[in-house]
């Protein structure tokens, strides 16, 4: 059975936000000995700016990190978990894809 080709850009872009996502967050963490979270822009200065793109594009992998331990510890309700998942597929989904719009853009294809 043949794929759709819009189905396989979807599935590639949403693979790509999470590797992405998943690369920005653990190379910050290598880079800075810190997590990177939601936390890092209440700071309210410069650093809190110059971390914007890094967590709107590692914030699936985020999502997920903090909804995989609030389960574990917290015992979160299953129904959240379920829509974190959805939201960070969606995000995803939206970073993937500008990402692989960006990367055609500047390889010129």
């Amino acid at each position: 059975m043949p794929i759709d080709p819009a189905a396989f850009e979807a599935i590639q872009a949403l693979a790509l936000g999470f590797a992405f996502a998943g690369l920005l967050a653990s190379g910050f963490e290598f880079v800075s000995e810190r997590r990177a979270s939601f936390s890092l822009l209440r700071t309210g200065d410069l650093l809190a700016l110059a971390c914007v793109p890094l967590v709107v594009f590692s914030a699936p992998f985020i999502i997920l990190r903090n909804t995989v331990l609030g389960r574990r510890m917290e015992r979160r309700p299953l129904l959240s978990v379920v829509a974190a998942a959805v939201i960070a597929c969606v995000w995803s989904l939206l970073s993937g894809r500008l990402v692989l719009d960006l990367t055609q853009i500047v390889i010129g294809a």
